[in-house]
């Protein structure tokens, strides 16, 4: 039987009696934030907050292959970031930590009717992770999300191998960084204006 029960919480109290009831019975949660919202971050999904006992096992193995650590290290980032807002100062790589977390939140948006094919989900995914938009300013962000998106079609193999839920081999993950960097570069390449 499946049931998608959708409580709202009174001032985001997830330890309250109905809340912590239907998490008790139910295989995962998925937390949906007013403050993330409130930020433009949509959807508005709090990664900390959400769980699922059975999410790995029903994902297909291409995302647990490039998206294995991101939730750990996204509540890293998030962590770090309210801590940056101390004035506190920050050695370089914390800096760069906190750059690909804005990068990855960035990435994690999504537009209302925008969704992704999965293969493009990976290639992007793998992407953030591997810290190949850092060095992009967050106005060209999407730009070159859309140019990484875009280069999927020389990934035929990748299309193929995500449709089929197969895992990722080494050597299709070295041709997913080899075709994203070239996306980016080409993207970062062009003169202002074009």
């Amino acid at each position: 039987m499946t049931a998608l029960p959708i409580i709202e919480t009174e001032a985001q109290n997830l330890s309250a009696y109905i809340p912590t009831n239907l998490i008790s019975i139910t295989d995962g949660q998925i937390y949906l934030s007013p403050d993330l919202f409130q930020k433009g971050i949509l959807p508005p999904v709090d990664v900390g907050k959400s769980v699922s006992r059975v999410g790995g096992k029903t994902q297909l193995p291409a995302y647990r292959t490039v998206a294995g650590d991101l939730k750990l290290s996204y509540s890293q980032f998030e962590e770090l970031e309210v801590f940056s807002r101390f004035g506190t100062r920050l050695d370089e790589e914390t800096r760069q930590r906190l750059t690909r977390g804005r990068r990855i939140r960035a990435i994690l948006k999504q537009g209302q009717y925008s969704p992704l094919t999965p293969a493009e989900q990976v290639l992007v995914l793998y992407a953030a992770n591997q810290g190949l938009f850092d060095p992009v300013a967050e106005t060209d962000l999407e730009a070159a999300e859309v140019a990484v998106r875009r280069a999927l079609a020389d990934l035929p193999q990748l299309v193929t191998t995500v449709n089929r839920g197969e895992p990722i081999t080494d050597e299709l993950l070295e041709k997913m960084l080899q075709t994203a960097e070239s996306a980016v570069a080409a993207l970062m390449e062009k003169p202002e204006g074009d």
